[in-house]
């Protein structure tokens, strides 16, 4: 797809690929999120996330919220281990109202004191909401871990007696730490010319002041090959085992990428779906999941099963990942994995705000976007001598951790 970036003064890129479609679809992606926080003020970068909304030298909270929805647009944001994001979507004659937006939300925001107070009350909701979820909850305490020590081993909503202790100096002291401007990207779809685009992003963000900073993210931390398991007022075991992986600067990435589609990934066909679910009435829900980080990477299995059905569940699970350690697979095997993944990742392509966040982390990580036909290629050009090396690397239960949920007595 066509696509142009443009460099502000202040070291802001804003990514454009012109689409002709009534609808807009626009984020700014910041490279900051929770490992980049301080010992002691865990959960600032998502509480910086919250308060994003609420007031602003030109706005209060409702008009920030009713700005792009009084014109039928959508505004919502995420956070991340790395990155902070503000995303909207919108008719065609909105960018300028977006944009403005993003740049009062985000560069004149004025973190009120009651308002502090009333998103501090709302996250720890959120936090009581995500420990009844114990198959949400699992995934990130695997991660706590997995990278015990270092700034991607702890909880993106942080920890509560620290989120309540978070005051307005620790939050701009996080935002002139790490919002650097070099370091923020602008991604937009739509009908435009270039020329438009890059006026108008001049008008709104020439004005930011440039922010060069001196970042260093912890090491990650190798942890020895362990089992943990803890009590929870449950009825079912929830499980998870995985590994350290590569991050999204390794070129063997792409051979886990699809390793991992074919194992658990997307749709009911995968290998553990059919070969635990389907075939043995083991596990509702059972997937495996790579995800990549700046300098590093977590591949992991989850599974919530009956207690009685656990032990052979995982038997069935490391008798799946010793087979891809154990030899070569097949040419026939490997091309029928390569003709999904393709088909899967072109079908992603529709979903147009997935593409522009993409294209923002490409831009960010790569300084370009990564096209459709060189990720195609990438995968085509994938041996099966690759994929068994990387299986004996990365799937090896040996070298596995897991982490189990189970039932109080």
């Amino acid at each position: 797809m066509e696509y142009e970036i443009i460099r502000l003064s202040n070291g802001i890129r804003v990514v454009f690929q012109p689409q002709n479609l009534p609808i807009t679809h626009a984020c700014m992606l910041i490279n900051a999120g929770s490992r980049d926080e301080k010992e002691g003020k865990f959960g600032v970068a998502h509480f910086i996330e919250h308060l994003l909304f609420k007031r602003t030298e030109r706005r209060s909270t409702n008009q920030i919220l009713n700005h792009l929805e009084a014109v039928g647009g959508d505004l919502n944001a995420y956070t991340t281990k790395e990155y902070t994001c503000v995303h909207a979507s919108f008719l065609t004659p909105y960018l300028d109202k977006a944009l403005d937006l993003f740049e009062d939300i985000f560069f004149h925001s004025t973190f009120p004191e009651e308002e502090l107070d009333k998103e501090k009350s709302v996250i720890v909701d959120e936090m009581a909401s995500y420990l009844d979820s114990p198959e949400e909850s699992i995934v990130d305490d695997f991660e706590d871990l997995l990278f015990k020590g270092a700034g991607l081993g702890h909880n993106i909503l942080g920890l509560e007696d620290q989120l309540l202790a978070l005051t307005k100096s620790d939050i701009h002291d996080f935002i002139q730490s790490n919002y650097d401007t070099n370091e923020i990207v602008i991604s937009i779809t739509g009908n435009y010319t270039v020329k438009q685009v890059e006026r108008l992003a001049n008008k709104i963000f020439a004005s930011v002041a440039e922010n060069k900073i001196q970042r260093e993210r912890n090491d990650v931390v190798a942890v020895p090959v362990s089992h943990v398991e803890i009590p929870k007022p449950i009825n079912q075991v929830h499980y998870m085992v995985g590994a350290h992986a590569y991050s999204f600067r390794d070129d063997r990435k792409t051979g886990l990428l699809l390793l991992n589609n074919m194992l658990g990934g997307m749709g009911m066909s995968s290998i553990l779906n059919l070969s635990i679910r389907e075939k043995y009435g083991i596990a509702y829900t059972i997937e495996s999941n790579y995800t990549m980080f700046s300098d590093s990477g977590l591949f992991s299995i989850y599974l919530g099963t009956d207690e009685e059905k656990i032990e052979k569940a995982k038997k069935l699970v490391f008798r799946e990942l010793n087979k891809f350690c154990e030899k070569e697979m097949s040419a026939v095997q490997l091309q029928k994995a390569k003709r999904k993944f393709i088909g899967q990742i072109a079908l992603s392509e529709e979903n147009r705000m997935s593409m522009i966040i993409a294209a923002a982390k490409n831009v960010m990580d790569y300084n370009q976007i990564i096209e459709l036909d060189v990720i195609i290629d990438k995968i085509k050009a994938i041996s099966t001598t690759e994929l068994l090396e990387t299986s004996r690397e990365i799937l090896d239960p040996a070298r596995m951790t897991s982490l189990s949920f189970v039932p109080e007595s």
